[in-house]
């Protein structure tokens, strides 16, 4: 079944993504404007190396994607987690075949993302480090009472379902619908305001007033 017949049936507003793409390519075509690296022109495809240079000053907000309800705790930091709908509520994520934490993510019914700040350099520097024990450290991590493994210090995360999953290259695109969260309450003058934390150019970095245009 091809992505946009998985979308049709789960119901979800990605379709609507879908089939503007499919507009734009078909007016490319019919306005006969060149698309890079394709068959049709003759032109070379991107290499992997220019397609990461383009990317490397688009920065991205720090994530940690964890699961493992019934079995071993898994965990991966991300900037690849985006919104997609408010209603329903859903999420994009990838995870890519050569982590070791992809299997159990996959294979599971839910998991927990959390969106983290500044204060929480530390956790995002752990589940992006290759080989560590995520969670050999039981006093930053639980289980929710659903049985998912959580980092409770998170400036925001979100519990949910996963209800699509589509092959993209060597990862996998996941699409989930939040069950639960828990953000502060912006509205609340007594909470401080949490530096949201970034990746930019291979460094972490905080946003704050200082970074204001």
């Amino acid at each position: 079944m091809d992505f946009q017949r998985r979308i049709e049936h789960a119901g979800s507003p990605l379709l609507d993504y879908v089939v503007t793409a499919k507009h734009v390519f078909a007016r490319a075509k019919h306005d006969s404007v060149p698309l890079s690296g394709s068959a049709e022109t003759g032109v070379r495809t991107v290499t992997p190396d220019e397609f990461k240079s383009a990317f490397r000053n688009h920065p991205g907000g720090v994530a940690v994607i964890t699961a493992g309800g019934g079995e071993r705790p898994v965990g991966l930091t991300a900037t690849s987690v985006i919104s997609v709908s408010v209603e329903p509520p859903l999420l994009v994520f990838s995870v890519s075949e050569l982590s070791s934490s992809t299997p159990t993510i996959l294979a599971s019914d839910t998991v927990v993302v959390h969106l983290l700040g500044a204060g929480q350099l530390d956790i995002a520097k752990l589940c992006a480090t290759r080989g560590a024990d995520r969670f050999a450290d039981t006093s930053i991590w639980t289980r929710m009472p659903s049985g998912e493994p959580y980092f409770p210090a998170a400036h925001a995360w979100i519990r949910g379902k996963i209800v699509n999953r589509m092959s993209a290259g060597g990862s996998t695109v996941i699409v989930v619908e939040a069950l639960d969260t828990m953000s502060p309450d912006q509205t609340d003058p007594t909470q401080p305001t949490k530096a949201p934390l970034v990746y930019h150019n291979r460094t972490w970095h905080a946003l704050g007033e200082h970074s204001k245009v």
